[in-house]
């Protein structure tokens, strides 16, 4: 099989900008009438080799530093450096090419270097720096631009995540049997306790008004997030009875702390679900958060066992994963464990800063 290679689009770029240049050189020494074709050979060949490999040098530099990352107010300091130092790099290196054609072309050696370098130097150097500032604010738009696009592009598909986490929730929130469960608890509670039942009504269109809400923001306060779970558990509680232990720990100062809507809630179900649901006796389902190491930490246990097929159930989880790294650039973390005691804990740990 033969396989063939192309350049990629930045060689490319690089050999079409450097040759266009020395040509342009090349054509106004021409037309000047002050033009020897070996000269105009052997600038062409090392005005593209120095200038590909000062700049080249530079990009390999930049990427390895993560230049393309930092914001302007960090990357003009360093652009402004960076273009000093290899301007006066292509400043020596021209210099020395152009003398060292003259000794070779012309056979001329009536002049010294130093002398030769004094009398060209600083056009060079204003060209070198020319030549250098538009590669590199050329090169760093070019990332620029490319990162925002990227940003544009991870905006709408956040975006269009959170909304499929809205309906997601609304789906899990009215399946038949949920309701179906619900509704019945409501109607004995008619009878026995109408107070309870009333109560009832008053969490379940809670959760309703919450799943159906149109404007849902990419993060909510925390204490947001918290009162869901806490009508939703009061809900189940009504379901489960004694068989349900609930216990939920939060800070004050941590309560206004924005955080994912449906993430904690997410986790809850799944436990309820998983855990709770499936066990003849029940059990409990605890919900904390707590800031440790820079991160605000939240956790959620509950008596159960996790097997593969929770683990990859349901899109609630897989969405909340994408949502995370989406989110927080990957510096977000999530993770399910099955622990001692036939208990399951889910952790999210967020960037607090």
């Amino acid at each position: 099989m033969k396989i063939t290679k192309t350049l990629s689009a930045y060689w490319k770029i690089q050999l079409i900008g450097w040759i266009t240049a020395s040509l342009y050189w090349g054509f106004q020494a021409f037309f000047t009438g002050i033009f020897i074709w070996k000269i105009g050979l052997a600038d062409l060949l090392f005005d593209v080799s120095i200038g590909i490999a000062l700049t080249h040098l530079y990009r390999n530099f930049a990427l390895k530093k993560e230049w393309i990352k930092l914001n302007l107010k960090q990357l003009v300091p360093k652009i402004v450096l960076a273009v000093l130092i290899l301007s006066m790099l292509y400043m020596v290196l021209i210099v020395a090419k152009l003398y060292i054609i003259r000794l070779v072309v012309l056979q001329n050696d009536s002049v010294s270097f130093i002398i030769f370098f004094k009398s060209s130097y600083l056009n060079i150097f204003i060209t070198g720096t020319r030549l250098m500032s538009i590669w590199i604010l050329a090169y760093h738009l070019y990332h620029y631009s490319r990162l925002e696009l990227q940003t544009v592009k991870e905006n709408a598909r956040l975006s269009l995540i959170i909304k499929e986490a809205q309906l997601n929730n609304l789906s899990a929130q009215l399946n038949p049997h949920f309701f179906f469960n619900s509704l019945n608890n409501i109607k004995f509670l008619v009878l026995e306790n109408p107070n309870v039942a009333r109560r009832a009504i008053d969490l379940l269109s809670e959760l309703l008004r919450s799943s159906l809400n149109s404007n849902i923001e990419k993060v909510i306060p925390l204490s947001d997030e918290i009162n869901l779970v806490k009508d939703y558990l009061e809900l189940e509680k009504i379901r489960f009875e004694e068989r349900l232990q609930i216990k939920i720990e939060t800070n004050e100062e941590e309560l206004a702390y924005l955080i994912l809507p449906f993430s904690i809630q997410t986790l809850v179900e799944n436990g309820i679900k998983h855990g709770i649901e499936k066990r003849k006796n029940g059990g409990f389902i605890t919900v904390k958060v707590e800031a440790e190491n820079n991160f605000m930490k939240i956790t959620v246990q509950n008596s159960g066992k996790l097997t593969e097929a929770v683990k990859d159930s349901g899109i609630g989880l897989k969405n909340l994963k994408e949502r995370l790294l989406l989110q927080y650039n990957g510096n977000a973390s999530f993770e399910i464990k099955e622990m001692a005691n036939e208990t399951v804990l889910a952790t999210i740990l967020i960037p607090s800063k």
